[in-house]
């Protein structure tokens, strides 16, 4: 597509979006993806980010509220990302309790390092101590006038074979783009890996685009490891031959394979994905579950499926396989609005807020044009069940824009940081929506980078916990997002619970306030899996860059984050929004408290969490429709927290309840099976 095309189409659109979501206010502030900013502008200079001030308060004091140390260094902000991009920076696997971070070289501990150059730091006791700036990957000399190999966005992670536990016989798994400098040449990936017990043995592999098949490689926005020895890669298709860009409606998903023979990585297969949106889409990732059989790729985007938001906004578009990758299936899409949207997503602004946006009389909540911002996060749960870390609002008046005006009645912007989850695979109707957070700060600049709230994901090992984390700043501090501290919220899946902050209140954590971090945990990361001490404890590794926030030229240095966690006893709040659904669990006056069933509706078992403060017995029965038990069985309960697992697998499809009682009390859920 030429650009004047790209741009005309824009305009119309803008004028059919404006007729679509017309009853909205006047002057309200919104924001595009960055990309299609620069689209939309009448020439290509690089936007202009006025010095940002930044109003620390005078009588703040850094305190040890959590341990931070300094890993490697870095010549310049970059390696980071921007606009939410490159999340697979900081690793953690908990079979060799080893912690990893792969970033570009140069700074203070590489001073002669060439910024091109990336490597890693890496920890062998779960994050206590480091050995630092350990090369993976070093620029060839020039040819010619040429740099060969130049390279761009690292990603990585931690490869361990099956069955070992040495991690002298680990691996450092990573991919970077590989940038076209010869003349004719193309864009391509480079992938492979380096030994941990031998620093000098690594390996480097090269995958160019191939025009002639219509794939065009660029940079990987999703990235992954199964656990079945592959690597996954996915990026747009983009033709940029033309001196421009134009968008070819598909996905370039990339797979390259363990050999055991050669230990390494050797490309795979590679295919396309149809995507017939008319614009690309903001972001596009790849998970894959615990077991390796469920994936999933997902991406922002609009195909047109979703009538409230066609042409207009934002919205999850899924292509998923239940067979280790062999094959995929899809597109469909999660629709945030319109009658078939996810209820807690319609709800999580109040009326009062609605009035705001609209004027009275509000329009139904059904046909409000919810959207996504423009990154996010994935992961898939223990038992194949994916779930989305994203930031939702309402489109503005320009298309495939988010408002991120503050709401004069609440304090928060009217978006909210939300954990989008199916408890069905993903198909149509099984999405529930949790807020996590609200915001007070969306976007925030940096020089001439931009950052949003980098939202992500982490689970545990077992797929059992979630955790959501994202980037705000103290609107008191700065009124943009570029002095910000790290939030987050834990999820457990099996009691359908969410973590209060310190004081029991349902709100978020703030990961970093009262550190050095303070205001300044710059372009984080989180690890993809949290650790588990067994005893309830979950520790999400993270790490952020210390940088001068208006001039990112400047050299950093990384910082790691050792010890934020939460315990069993902090999930105390109902994790998904309600309206119109169950009442959420209560708890009883003898203390039994029973989570909802865990997944619902089911096809072959399910879960339940009981907690109880002292050791009992319990009757667990479930009845059918009619008053029928259609199974019973007891069990010891022992103080804490109790997971039961029911085999459902001979019920017939139907609506069932599901009893426990104990103590004298009895606590009811429902169930629905379905085959």
């Amino acid at each position: 597509m030429k650009k004047a095309l790209l741009l005309s189409l824009v305009l119309l659109y803008a004028i059919f979006g404006i007729s679509q979501n017309q009853a909205l206010k006047s002057g309200l502030k919104t924001e595009k993806a960055p990309w299609l900013k620069t689209t939309m502008q009448e020439s290509d200079q690089a936007v202009y980010h006025p010095k940002p001030e930044i109003n620390i308060p005078a009588d703040f004091k850094n305190t040890d509220v959590v341990n931070i140390v300094t890993l490697g260094t870095c010549g310049n902000a970059y390696g980071m990302g921007y606009a939410g991009q490159k999340r697979k920076l900081l690793d953690y696997n908990q079979e060799l309790n080893a912690v990893t971070f792969i970033h570009f070289m140069g700074g203070a501990l590489d001073p002669a390092g060439n910024t091109r150059d990336f490597g890693y730091d890496i920890s062998l006791d779960g994050g206590e101590t480091w050995t630092t700036m350990i090369e993976l990957y070093v620029s060839p000399d020039t040819t010619g006038g040429y740099i060969t190999e130049i390279v761009g966005y690292p990603q990585g992670e931690i490869f361990n074979p099956p069955g070992n536990t040495n991690p002298d016989e680990a691996y450092i798994a990573y991919q970077a783009t590989v940038a076209a400098t010869m003349p004719g040449g193309q864009d391509g990936f480079v992938f492979g890996r380096g030994k941990i017990g031998d620093i000098t043995d690594t390996t480097r592999n090269f995958i160019y685009s191939n025009p002639d098949l219509g794939i065009y490689l660029s940079k990987p926005e999703g990235f992954t490891l199964d656990n079945n020895g592959r690597m996954w890669m996915v990026n747009y298709n983009q033709n940029w031959d033309n001196g421009g860009m134009e968008w070819l409606q598909e996905i370039v998903v990339t797979q390259c394979v363990w050999n055991e023979s050669e230990n390494d990585f050797e490309t795979g297969s590679q295919f396309l994905l149809d995507c017939p949106s008319e614009f690309r889409p903001a972001d596009v990732k790849i998970e894959f579950s615990p077991d390796g059989t469920f994936g999933y790729i997902f991406a922002l985007g609009d195909i047109g499926d979703v009538p409230v938001s066609d042409g207009l906004s934002y919205y999850p578009i899924i292509w998923r396989t239940e067979d280790s990758g062999e094959t995929w299936e899809g597109p469909s899409v999660v629709p945030l609005a319109g009658e078939n949207g996810i209820t807690g997503v319609q709800y999580f602004l109040n009326n009062d807020e609605l009035a705001e946006i609209y004027g009275t009389p509000i329009p139904p909540r059904d046909e409000i044009p919810f959207t996504t911002a423009f990154d996010f996060d994935l992961t898939v749960d223990a038992i194949g069940n994916p779930h989305i870390a994203v930031v939702v609002g309402i489109t503005g008046e320009d298309p495939y824009s988010i408002i991120t005006d503050i709401s004069p009645s609440s304090g928060y912007l009217y978006t909210a940081a939300m954990l989008l989850s199916s408890f069905d695979l993903g198909e149509p109707g099984s999405w529930e929506a949790g807020v996590m957070g609200r915001l007070v700060s969306f976007r925030g600049s940096f020089g001439d980078l931009t950052e949003d709230n980098r939202i992500q994901i982490a689970r545990t090992v077992s797929g059992e916990q979630l955790f959501v984390s994202w980037l705000d700043t103290d609107s008191t501090v700065s009124n943009e997002n570029n002095a910000p501290d790290i939030w987050c919220r834990g999820v457990d899946l099996i009691t359908q619970r969410k973590t209060a902050n310190d004081n029991g209140e349902d709100l978020p954590s703030n990961v970093t306030f009262g550190s050095e971090a303070t205001f300044s945990a710059y372009f984080f990361n989180g690890s993809r899996e949290v650790m588990d001490d067994d005893n309830w404890h979950f520790t999400i590794p993270y790490v952020y860059q210390n940088m001068t926030p208006t001039d990112p030229y400047q050299p950093v240095e990384y910082r790691y984050i050792q010890d934020f966690n939460f315990s069993a006893y902090d999930f105390q709040i109902p994790a998904y929004l309600t309206v119109g659904m169950e009442e959420p669990p209560v708890q009883s006056n003898f203390a039994l408290s029973v989570s909802g069933p865990s997944p619902n509706p089911a096809k072959e078992s399910v879960s339940i969490r009981v907690n109880v403060h002292e050791s009992s017995g319990a009757n667990i029965r479930l009845t059918n429709l009619t008053g029928q038990t259609v199974q019973h069985f007891t069990q010891n309960l022992n103080a804490g927290n109790n997971t039961i697992a029911i085999d459902v697998s001979d019920l017939n499809s139907g609506i069932y309840f599901l009893t426990v009682e104990a103590g004298g009390e009895a606590v009811s859920k429902k169930l629905i099976v379905n085959r």
